[in-house]
């Protein structure tokens, strides 16, 4: 069964930071940087975000950060988050419908692939083709999103996808829930892991015909409550090492 994407805000505190914690098991984090956040109101525009510069194996459901998209004076405040995750998330929550989570990212095969001159995911294998037309590519990399226009650019940039591949960035994926925003970044990153080994063989790809590749993206619709339970089997791993992220 699906989520309400409209949870209650202790539990979306508590599922943002388990994703957290988790991108940490997967060795998605970058230090102290990078940025998830979710939405607490109907609008989208008040949303969570982890803590400027707080090591995301730290981060409990209290730690998260309150914030609304449509207040600059935010920037002001002393728990005001990292400059970039403003820029970021604040225009994804403002000009996103489909943007309640958003879960920002450098991990090392998306980034890998990101840094190519065609970054596009092609559809070789299953996962692969789950983006097959669903994922957009911002290729115009303006530095460190520090500032509000880049991150209106990006914003921009995704139109109506859930997941974009950020040239000489990183990447980023959007759910209506942690738990669809969090399955699609690990099928994502299992992805670009794919083409990246894939190329390094030298040997041409076996792209899969446009209509095979769309026929194997819709299927992946079959499987939306698989998204759920990877979610929540993973927390409960972490129901039993790291039980403190509810906190």
């Amino acid at each position: 069964m699906t989520e309400d994407p409209r949870m209650s805000e202790a539990q979306t505190r508590i599922d943002l930071a388990a994703a957290l914690r988790l991108a940490c098991r997967n060795d998605w984090h970058e230090g102290v940087a990078n940025h998830f956040s979710a939405a607490v109101s109907d609008d989208g525009r008040r949303f969570l975000v982890n803590p400027r510069w707080m090591h995301w194996s730290r981060v409990r459901a209290s730690d998260l950060v309150l914030c609304d998209a449509d207040d600059p004076a935010t920037m002001d405040r002393p728990d005001a988050p990292d400059p970039s995750a403003w820029a970021i998330h604040s225009a994804l929550h403002r000009d996103l419908p489909q943007a309640r989570v958003a879960l920002h990212l450098h991990p090392k095969y998306a980034t890998a692939l990101a840094t190519l001159k065609d970054p596009t995911i092609l559809p070789i294998d299953q996962v692969t083709a789950r983006f097959f037309r669903r994922t957009a590519y911002d290729l115009h990399f303006g530095g460190i999103a520090s500032a509000e226009e880049e991150g209106a650019r990006i914003a921009a940039s995704i139109g109506d996808k859930r997941s974009v591949i950020m040239g000489n960035h990183g990447v980023t994926t959007l759910g209506e829930t942690v738990a669809e925003a969090f399955d699609l970044m690990y099928h994502l990153e299992r992805a670009c892991r794919t083409m990246i080994l894939a190329y390094s063989t030298g040997q041409p790809l076996a792209v899969m015909g446009d209509n095979l590749a769309e026929e194997t993206a819709a299927e992946w619709e079959a499987y939306r409550d698989a998204e759920f339970a990877h979610f929540a089997e993973m927390k409960r791993l972490l129901d039993i090492e790291q039980p403190d992220y509810k906190d």
